[in-house]
């Protein structure tokens, strides 16, 4: 099994969101992770409500910091629109997504957030060998 992380600065909405769907859609073939530079306390509120929505307890998942997984080896690090703040880790592979945060706005941007992560989550599954 693949060991994937997602990584963002706070580790409470896009990060959180691809590590659901990659144990969501993963059959078993990966094993997914998710950390932030400056994790924040909890994950945002809105994002629990649109995974909600698609029968995901995002409730269940904390925001946890990048040194928490120094001692995992990655096959696939996955960094999510954090630009200059993304946190590093070594993987064997590196991508970066360009997913707008969309922290304090409605609920419709959480969920076009939402299915724009599951897609690339998807797409990204299907890609691995």
């Amino acid at each position: 099994m693949k060991r994937i992380v997602f990584l963002c600065a706070d580790n409470a909405i896009r990060s959180q969101m691809a590590e659901a769907f990659a144990r969501i859609h993963g059959d078993g073939k990966v094993v997914p992770y998710s950390a932030g530079t400056r994790p924040s306390g909890e994950v945002d509120a809105k994002a629990i409500e649109v995974m909600k929505e698609v029968g995901y307890d995002l409730a269940q998942h904390g925001p946890k910091p990048l040194a928490q997984l120094a001692n995992v080896d990655f096959d696939l690090a996955v960094t999510i629109g954090c630009g200059e703040e993304c946190p590093f880790i070594w993987a064997k592979t590196r991508k970066d997504w360009d997913i707008p945060d969309p922290k304090g706005q409605a609920l419709t941007a959480y969920r076009a957030v939402r299915d724009t992560v599951e897609k690339k989550v998807h797409d990204l599954l299907n890609a691995l060998d």
